[in-house]
C-alpha cells in the first residue's frame, strides 16, 4: 500500500462525487479495461477507474455497483466477456448512492431483469437519483437515473444465489446509506473473507452544519469503529486504486497468484481515511468558530 499514497490521495478528492475544486469527469472512469478475475467466483467488470464485480454461482449472478451513466454497456459486456449470460443476473447491489457507482445501474436492472437491493438509509436517494446531504458541490449535476429498490436490507441480512453468499454491514457516514458487503470464497483449500469496502472518505461532505444529514458524523466515527473490528484477506473498493485493485491485477498476471491476498489492507484504510476525516472535521469545527 506504501507506493500508493497518490493514489490514495486522488480517491479521497473523487469518490462519490466530483468536487468543486475539480468538475471534470476522470478520463478513467470511462475507460475500458478487460474484466478479470479475482478470485474463486469474483470477477472485476468495471472500467479502469470505476469498480464493478460480479459474483457467480451454479445459479446466477450478483453484480455490486455499475459506474457511471455511461458505462451501461461496457460493464453488461464485461459481464458476458467472462460466460455470464445477462438474464443469469439474480441480484444487483450497491455501496452506495452516488452517479460514479449507480448511474448505470437502471440501464442494466432493465437488461437483465434482476432484482434491486439497498439498504433504508440510501433507498430515497436511489429512488429519485439525487444524492443525499450537504456537500461543498452542487448535488444537481450528479443526479443519475433512478432505480427502483426491491428489497431493503438491514445490517447483518444476506442475499443468496446458489452457493454463494453476500452479507450486508451498514457502514453509513460517506452516505447515510453506505453499505460494504462481505462474501467467502474457497481457493485451494483455504476460505478467503472478500470485503466490497464502502467509501470511507469525506469526498465534499460537510461535517459541520450538514441539515440534509444531521447525523454525519457519528455515522462516520461508528464506520470507523466498526471497521477496525472486522478482519478481510482480500478488500476490493468502488474505486479501484484505494485498494490497489488494478495494480493487483498486473502482480497476478506477471506471476504473483496472491497479489489480492492482503489481511492489513483493510486495517491501513481505514486508519488513513480515519486521520483524513479529523483533519476535516477538526478543520470544519475551527472554520465555524471563526465565523462572524
Amino acid at each position: 500500500m506504501a507506493k500508493t499514497r497518490t493514489g490514495f490521495a486522488l480517491a479521497l478528492l473523487v469518490s462519490g462525487a466530483v468536487t468543486a475544486a475539480s468538475a471534470a469527469q476522470p478520463a478513467t472512469w470511462t475507460q475500458p479495461i478487460k474484466p478479470f478475475r479475482i478470485a474463486p467466483h469474483i470477477y472485476y467488470v468495471g472500467s479502469r477507474g470505476l469498480s464493478a464485480y460480479l459474483i457467480t454461482s451454479h445459479d446466477g449472478a450478483i453484480l455490486i455497483d455499475g459506474t457511471v451513466k455511461e458505462n451501461a454497456a461496457l460493464v453488461e459486456h464485461n459481464i458476458v466477456s467472462v460466460g455470464v449470460p445477462l438474464k443469469s443476473m439474480k441480484w444487483i447491489v450497491s455501496d452506495h448512492a452516488h452517479s460514479d457507482h449507480v448511474g448505470a445501474l437502471a440501464q442494466i436492472k432493465r437488461d437483465t431483469g434482476a432484482r434491486f437491493a439497498s439498504s433504508a438509509g440510501d433507498r430515497v436517494a436511489l429512488e429519485r437519483g439525487v444524492p443525499r446531504g450537504d456537500t461543498d458541490y452542487d448535488p444537481a449535476r450528479f443526479h443519475f437515473p433512478p432505480i427502483k429498490v426491491d428489497r431493503v436490507v438491514a445490517d447483518g441480512q444476506s442475499l443468496a444465489v446458489g452457493e454463494m453468499v453476500l452479507t450486508a454491514h451498514l457502514t453509513p457516514g460517506h452516505t447515510p446509506g453506505c453499505t460494504s458487503w462481505s462474501t467467502s470464497v474457497s481457493d485451494g483449500g483455504r476460505r478467503l473473507q472478500v470485503l466490497f469496502l464502502c467509501s470511507i472518505t469525506v469526498a465534499g461532505n460537510i461535517l459541520v452544519g450538514n441539515r440534509a444529514y444531521p447525523a454525519i458524523v457519528a455515522d462516520y466515527e461508528n464506520t470507523f469503529a466498526k471497521l477496525s473490528r472486522m478482519k478481510a484477506d482480500i478488500v476490493l473498493t468502488s474505486h479501484p486504486e484505494i485498494a490497489d485493485v488494478i495494480e493487483r491485477e498486473a502482480r497476478v498476471e506477471a506471476g504473483d497468484r496472491r497479489a489480492f491476498i492482503d489481511p492489513k489492507v483493510l486495517a491501513t484504510i481505514v486508519a488513513r481515511s480515519r486521520a483524513n476525516f479529523a483533519d476535516a472535521l477538526s478543520k470544519a469545527q475551527a472554520a465555524k468558530r471563526a465565523a462572524p
